[in-house]
């Protein structure tokens, strides 16, 4: 049986070693579609020279360590509190409280001021948890056109909107013309006091 000379390496045949948008050979590489924008914006962050291509990219909280804290038994009174209440109940593990997703939840710190009425300043972290569905009311963290932000969504006859909690800004009517894709729901702020 005569050999095909269709398919396979031949010498000279496609595009030259090191020629692609990388400078240099590249190989494929399997990733979870959940994850494959953030890989994305990692490596164009990489290629724009940052440091070490991570700043501002999200890593997700894989298997965070145990931390286990008293947890007192009684409540605490906005009053007068009574010095007779020192019960611990147990130790409490705020990645179980927290995270009930560990492998879809990242942190992200806020810049911005536009959902300060939602009690969301510049500077707190955001704990974010891709694995829960972006529901009407929600806050997420949405990517618009190539940029993060983060709003309360709005899904209302068919149109979805990204709405601020802040009167000096206007909502946002996303349409078919715009890149639009949820990256997860906010869960809880860390805010310092």
């Amino acid at each position: 049986m005569a050999k095909s000379r269709r398919g396979g390496v031949r010498p000279g045949a496609g595009r030259p070693r090191g020629s692609g948008k990388y400078g240099e050979p590249t190989r494929a590489l399997r990733v979870p579609v959940r994850l494959a924008a953030q890989v994305e914006q990692w490596l164009w962050r990489l290629t724009q020279g940052s440091a070490t291509g991570l700043e501002g990219v999200w890593l997700p909280a894989l298997e965070p360590p145990p931390v286990a804290l008293p947890l007192y038994g009684t409540r605490i009174r906005a009053g007068f509190p009574s010095p007779a209440d020192d019960y611990v109940e147990g130790r409490l593990d705020l990645n179980q409280y927290l995270i009930p997703h560990p492998a879809a939840t990242f942190f992200v710190r806020v810049a911005g001021d536009s959902m300060v009425g939602a009690g969301i300043h510049p500077g707190d972290l955001l704990l974010v948890d891709r694995a829960l569905e972006p529901v009407n009311g929600r806050i997420v963290i949405a990517v618009v056109n190539g940029e993060l932000t983060v709003k309360r969504l709005r899904l209302r006859a068919g149109a979805v909107q990204l709405l601020a909690e802040n009167d000096g800004y206007a909502p946002l009517l996303i349409t078919e013309a715009m890149e639009f894709v949820i990256w997860g729901v906010v869960t809880n702020v860390i805010h310092p006091l």
